[in-house]
């Protein structure tokens, strides 16, 4: 349910105060977002125990976006050219089913989600942090990147959050995204965030 007024909620022109209007624009037109993990969910560190086991660290604020995303009928995916049981677990608890692993093309995976969602390419917004993110980055309609990233990865993204990868950049983009379409606002008004979720 989107708010009726015009008047953008206090925490809307908060959040959007610091965002140019023509991205402003293209985010209030995006169905589906999809992330990259490694460097935008986590903060890049791969961490192993004594038996091989993968370690990541998410962010609680970052997951809770996630969910805000889904629950304002914003669909999401996870892309990662790694591969492993801890990004499946993440977004089993998140309850995002979009989960790609071992990508190397992400441009063809971004066209496939498109036509098999039947939405266009400038509907979807692509989050990365690295060379193999670029051509989906390219290929989408808003491209995303985080302030740790290589200079020529920001260079290529048309908006960079101001906070780092796996410390709140994803959930940084999720309300910018929101905000812009009227969809942060509910939140405020809303006893889904007063009872138990999952971060």
């Amino acid at each position: 349910m989107k708010p009726t007024l015009s008047i953008p909620h206090p925490a809307e022109s908060l959040v959007l105060s610091k965002v140019p209007a023509h991205i402003r624009e293209i985010a209030a037109t995006i169905k589906l977002v999809a992330f990259d993990v490694d460097g935008v969910l986590t903060d890049g560190s791969l961490w192993y125990g004594e038996n091989g086991e993968q370690l990541k660290r998410f962010h609680s604020l970052d997951g809770h976006g996630l969910k805000m995303l889904q629950q304002s009928g914003i669909m999401v995916a996870l892309v990662t050219g790694r591969e492993g049981p801890v990004v499946p677990r993440r977004a089993a608890e998140l309850g995002i089913g979009e989960v790609y692993q071992n990508v190397r093309d992400k441009s063809q995976l971004i066209e496939e989600l498109a036509n098999r969602h039947g939405i266009g390419l400038e509907q979807i917004a692509f989050m990365g942090d690295d060379i193999i993110d670029l051509t989906a980055m390219h290929k989408s309609g808003l491209s995303i990147s985080v302030p740790n990233a290589p200079s020529y990865i920001i260079q290529a993204a048309q908006w960079v959050t101001s906070l780092p990868g796996g410390s709140g950049a994803a959930r940084e983009c999720c309300d910018m995204i929101l905000a812009s379409q009227g969809a942060l606002s509910q939140y405020f008004h809303s006893t889904r965030l007063t009872g138990p979720v999952i971060q």
